[in-house]
């Protein structure tokens, strides 16, 4: 029986399992992004391809897929089975057992990736697409017997992996995922081939860079990027709030030590090396220690300060164990009308909808971030509202508290109908109707 993961002349290559919760995951991306949902499903083989370029604290690393497996309805999706069979994928078919549509693939990859971890083969990881958080004993169980274990999902349930997988891909970096490049990034002009031994040429602007992270699968053709590069550009973009310099400077020097004896190869400081090295972030040097962020998801605006929030035990536990926004009461009331009044005057289009929000809260003299205001219109998204109806405030609210209520729920938190009202009027900002 074969123990370790394969090393190349090209690096690592671990043998992985794919267990793919079809129906979950459609159905939680068309809430978030219709078109997301229908890439997924018609062009398997290409976001698998973009799977297979993964990193963790060792470095870089390629996928195997020796198993592909895919659980879905025939009865709701079997238009989409020939995408995944040419993908070579197994399409295990799972018919509706209730009334309510509930199927049976839960089960059946459940039993079919602990199968797998008793299998002559050993895999070095697996890997599971699902939207909610049902798999969390099957992940504790992979993680028992020394497997790696990736989760990537298409629904609010990211927190209830992070514990217990090694990396989590969320429901955001799915539809980056999924989603084809940029037309402008398929009809580049080639660059002309390098000459051995000299400097690659200098780009013209930052739009030259790639904007996907590495391991995304889509820059094929160009140079590798120094590991410093690679492993700035996966912190920041896998962060959830811009981050302290100091925190970067950690990573980059973690992936190559040199830098810090070189000066920052040469160019000073942290932020003149990432101007030159990855100037496709947003960075601030003031205040000290300085930030730096995703510009796809944040801003200087998300820089200001936020003063502490003293909630109470409830709130507090509800914060940590669903990652929501660490918002009082008068706050999400705020960001709640903000969107109402958005959605209610502009088409909804979710990243230009979340920065006007944003900038309307920073307006009216509250200090909330954009990923504040994307969590909340991720919920919503989630628990089912269509944006572009033009809910009122006191809709978004309600379906705002059903969403969080639930998250509570998943994370197995005991709550009592007082805790569910006090958390109900809390995250409504006192919209919800009594």
């Amino acid at each position: 029986m074969t123990t370790t993961s394969e090393t190349t002349e090209n690096g690592r290559r671990l043998r992985c399992a794919l267990f793919v919760d079809f129906d979950n995951v459609y159905i939680g991306l068309q809430r978030l992004d219709p078109a997301a949902a229908e890439a997924f499903a018609a062009h398997p083989g290409d976001w698998l391809r973009a799977l297979e370029q993964g990193s963790d604290i060792d470095g870089d690393f390629t996928r195997r897929f020796l198993v592909r497996a895919c659980y879905l309805n025939p009865s709701v999706f079997s238009q989409f089975r020939p995408n995944f069979t040419r993908a070579g994928f197994s399409v295990v078919d799972c018919p509706s057992l209730t009334q309510q549509g509930k199927s049976s693939a839960d089960i059946n990859l459940v039993l079919d990736a602990v199968d797998a971890l008793s299998a002559q083969t050993r895999y070095d990881e697996f890997v599971i697409l699902s939207a909610d958080a049902d798999f969390t004993p099957l992940a504790l169980r992979c993680r028992a017997a020394d497997r790696r274990v990736t989760i990537v999902t298409a629904g609010p349930a990211a927190s209830a992996y992070r514990a217990v997988a090694d990396t989590v891909v969320t429901a955001d970096e799915l539809v980056e995922l999924v989603t084809p490049p940029p037309a402008a990034d398929l009809v580049a002009p080639a660059a002309p081939a390098p000459v051995e031994g000299a400097p690659a040429p200098a780009a013209a602007g930052t739009a030259a860079e790639p904007p996907a992270a590495a391991g995304s699968g889509r820059g094929g053709g160009r140079a590798p990027a120094s590991p410093a590069r690679k492993a700035v550009l996966r912190l920041v973009r896998a962060a959830e709030r811009p981050l302290p310099g100091d925190v970067v400077a950690q990573a980059a020097w973690k992936a190559d030590p040199a830098l810090r004896g070189s000066g920052w190869d040469g160019t000073g400081d942290l932020f003149a090396w990432l101007a030159r090295t990855v100037p496709e972030l947003g960075t601030a040097p003031q205040p000290a220690p300085g930030f730096v962020w995703d510009p796809k998801r944040f801003s200087e605006a998300d820089l200001q300060p936020v003063e502490t929030v003293d909630l109470p035990p409830l709130q507090r536990q509800v914060v940590e164990v669903t990652d929501i926004p660490n918002l009082p009461t008068e706050r999400y009331r705020v960001l709640l009308t903000a969107l109402a009044d958005d959605v209610r005057t502009t088409p909804f289009v979710r990243p230009e909808t979340a920065r006007r929000v944003r900038d309307a809260c920073q307006a009216a003299g509250e200090a909330i971030g954009r990923a504040s205001v994307n969590t909340v219109i991720s919920g919503v998204l989630f628990a089912g509202l269509d944006l572009t109806t033009r809910p009122s405030a006191a809709e978004l609210a309600q379906t705002w508290a059903d969403n969080v209520v639930g998250l509570c729920r998943g994370a197995r938190m005991e709550l009592s109908p007082a805790d569910v009202a006090a958390i109900r009027a809390w995250v409504g900002g006192g919209l919800v109707p009594r």
